[in-house]
């Protein structure tokens, strides 16, 4: 920046003429203090709402929330498959004009990818829309080795998307090809091979999570009340060690390498969170979130200082409107 000089003026300086100018200069700052204190900055945490209504219609019964870096927050629905979109900073929600979700009874999973395309789960679909709504792509998973599938979960890594499926111990792989388009829902990993004495229709594979480099996975086991690692150069698959603590997830989300998880079945209600080793096989359990407004949570997405936790009410259907997402500050904020 090019600098400009000051005039200087012959003027004599006298006591009172520098007593005039330090008042005036007082003034000017007192004015110009007061000016900026009236103009409202930035929206701090305390600013935004505590509790966000998805909707008032009956029977939503929202499950899965994703938000995007800009605080665009989208929740989907177990009780009609729609999907609903928001901002972090408005405590009400509308409905996504997803085109081609009139067939699916169900979206639970839902995910946003650095495109800023919505993918999300539900029934035996995977669906990836723009940001307007419309379809890109929509990919059927086969059916089971317990048959018909109920996709749960997905995890978008760089070259994929993996999804869990509630009603078959399997995870399924949809390969990311250049230009972002996405490839067909393949099975890609029978998960019974870990724990093969455990029947097969209890694996119910819930929330599954992936690093930033996509080497790994974690995937959640509500009936082996535990996190699987799976190796996703390799497909080994290995219990998280977090101590001997009966651990079964629903929703997950993994930053670096805490894990927040949210429990809602063997365990109080609500968010638990682990730190894990470097490899993402062990860790400790860190803070039990279980006193927060929560109502039947499920699963979680973060945002600044914040966690996201969608109140679901499955346990009791339809529910009662209206249905919320609730945000609570996240106790790890500033730790890394």
């Amino acid at each position: 920046m090019r600098r400009i000089r000051a005039r200087v003026t012959s003027r004599p300086c006298t006591f009172r003429s520098v007593a005039r100018r330090s008042a005036v200069r007082l003034t000017a700052a007192t004015t110009l203090l007061a000016a900026l204190s009236a103009v409202p900055g930035p929206a701090s945490a305390r600013e935004l709402p505590d509790s966000y209504v998805v909707s008032r219609e009956p029977g939503v019964l929202p499950e899965g929330v994703a938000i995007t870096r800009d605080g665009t927050m989208y929740v989907s629905s177990d009780g009609t498959g729609a999907l609903y979109r928001g901002r972090v900073g408005a405590p009400e929600m509308k409905p996504f004009p997803a085109r081609g979700l009139e067939g699916r009874p169900s979206s639970r999973g839902v995910h946003t990818d650095r495109r800023g395309r919505v993918l999300s789960v539900g029934g035996e679909t995977l669906t990836v829309h723009d940001r307007h709504g419309r379809l890109l792509a929509a990919r059927l998973a086969p059916a089971g080795p317990l048959g018909a599938p109920d996709l749960n979960d997905l995890a978008v890594t760089e070259d994929a998307v993996y999804v869990t499926d509630w009603a078959n111990p399997v995870v399924l792989r949809a390969e990311i090809r250049r230009g972002g388009t996405i490839g067909p829902l393949e099975p890609w990993l029978d998960i019974r091979s870990a724990f093969p004495q455990f029947p097969a229709r209890y694996w119910l594979l819930n929330g599954i999570v992936a690093n930033e480099s996509g080497t790994a996975l974690l995937v959640a086991s509500n009936g082996t009340e535990a996190v699987w690692r799976v190796g996703t150069a390799d497909r080994d698959v290995s219990r998280l060690e977090l101590g001997g603590e009966s651990f079964g997830p629903d929703g997950m989300l993994l930053r670096g390498r805490t894990l927040y998880a949210v429990l809602n079945y063997g365990a109080p209600h609500g968010v638990y969170v682990a730190r894990l080793d470097e490899e993402l096989r062990s860790g400790t359990v860190t803070h039990r979130l279980t006193d927060g407004p929560f109502d039947l949570p499920t699963t979680l997405a973060r945002h600044g200082c914040r966690l996201y936790v969608v109140n679901s009410q499955l346990d009791d259907r339809p529910g009662r409107p209206p249905y919320t997402v609730s945000a609570i500050t996240d106790p790890t904020c500033g730790d890394d």
